[in-house]
């Protein structure tokens, strides 16, 4: 008897897995319908940057990612998102992207002020020269002032330069890291890449992953 029980739970939770299965695929498959035509596109007209959708991806059309995320993508990703793990992890790479962001906006914003302050205290340093020189000499005084504001604004373009290399290059490691992980937690479609298409697709793949979260599609919520 404790044999057939065994049996008929596991037949029952079977049951469950495909019915929960089932849900997450439906509401996958309602979800993609509402994906903008291209979400790095939509967010650029918004304002913010992103490197998903470049000029050079002409193919980056509502109804072409709409093909690639192909029932057996869908699928796929409804069976890796079952248990709640992927939902978690996704959360957290989330909230380290936006730690990440912050941290560099920071650092982006102390350098800007730095310069401002460079600047400012250039100009009362010139002043305080050009008033205490005498007539004859300010020519050459003048001279030596534009050379030293010239070379302190090359000093500050390639700090900014700099810095803007440094922001561009931990985004592009925090998005490798992100691919790396949901590659390895099993989730379709993710793996390392900087092609601008596969990373459209990736960004509508985690848009759905998102919109599941806040609609309640996890495990034991699976009702739309």
């Amino acid at each position: 008897m404790d044999r057939y029980g065994g049996a008929f739970e596991e037949a029952l939770d079977g049951a469950r897995q495909q019915e929960r299965h089932y849900q997450l695929l439906s509401a996958l498959q309602s979800l993609v319908k509402e994906l903008p035509r291209c979400a790095a596109r939509e967010r650029a007209a918004e304002g913010a940057p992103s490197p998903d959708c470049s000029h050079s991806a002409p193919f980056c059309t509502h109804s072409s990612f709409q093909q690639r995320l192909s029932y057996t993508t869908l699928s796929d990703l409804a069976l890796a998102l079952l248990d709640g793990t992927v939902f978690e992890i996704v959360q957290g790479l989330l909230e380290i992207q936006h730690l990440t962001e912050k941290s560099l906006y920071n650092q982006r914003l102390r350098l800007q002020n730095e310069h401002r302050v460079l600047r400012q205290a250039l100009r009362q340093k010139h002043q305080e020269a050009q008033q205490a020189c005498r007539p004859h000499n300010l020519p050459v005084l003048q001279a030596a002032q534009q050379r030293e504001q010239e070379a302190v604004e090359h000093r500050i373009r390639e700090e900014q330069r700099a810095m803007d290399q440094k922001i561009i290059l931990e985004l592009d490691r925090k998005v490798a890291d992100q691919q790396s992980t949901l590659e390895k937690a099993g989730v379709a479609g993710f793996y390392v890449t900087t092609n601008p298409q596969e990373l459209t697709l990736q960004m509508n793949l985690l848009e759905l992953i998102r919109k599941l979260q806040q609609r309640g599609c996890q495990i034991g919520k699976v009702a739309l």
